[in-house]
C-alpha cells in the first residue's frame, strides 16, 4: 500500500508588501513616519543610493531587532515614502523620493539635510 504525504506550503512563505501612494497619506502620518531617527536613518541611506540598491539585510547595523526593523520599513510604506519589491530571498528597497516631494514639498529635504 502506497502512503502518499500532501505538501503544504511553508508557513514561512513571506507574502509581497503593500504600498500606499504618498497621495493617501495624511500630513500627520508623514510627519509622525519621519519623526522617529531609526527611520530618518533608513531614509537618508536610501536617498544616497540608486533604486532598489538596498535589500532589508543591508540595514543590520540599525541598533534595533530584526521585528521592529520590519515595524520600521512597513511604516515607511504606509505613508508611501517606500516601495519594496522581492528579488528571490531579498526584499529590495527604493525611496518613492518624487512621488512624496509632489505630497509634501520640501518636507523629505528637511530630512535628507538633517545632521546625523
Amino acid at each position: 500500500m502506497e502512503h502518499y504525504t500532501e505538501v503544504r506550503p511553508s508557513s514561512n512563505t513571506t507574502r509581497p508588501p503593500s504600498h500606499a501612494s504618498p497621495a493617501e497619506a495624511t500630513l500627520q502620518a508623514a510627519l509622525d513616519a519621519l519623526g522617529d531617527p531609526i527611520r530618518r536613518r533608513i531614509v537618508r541611506r536610501l536617498a544616497g543610493a540608486p533604486d532598489w540598491t538596498y535589500p532589508c539585510g543591508a540595514f543590520h547595523q540599525l541598533p534595533v531587532a530584526k521585528s521592529t526593523l520590519s515595524h520600521h520599513f512597513a511604516v515607511l510604506r504606509g505613508v508611501g515614502l517606500l516601495e519594496q519589491r522581492d528579488e528571490g530571498a531579498r526584499r529590495l528597497n527604493r525611496l518613492r523620493a518624487p512621488e512624496f516631494e509632489s505630497r509634501f514639498p520640501g518636507l523629505l529635504r528637511l530630512v535628507l539635510e538633517e545632521e546625523a
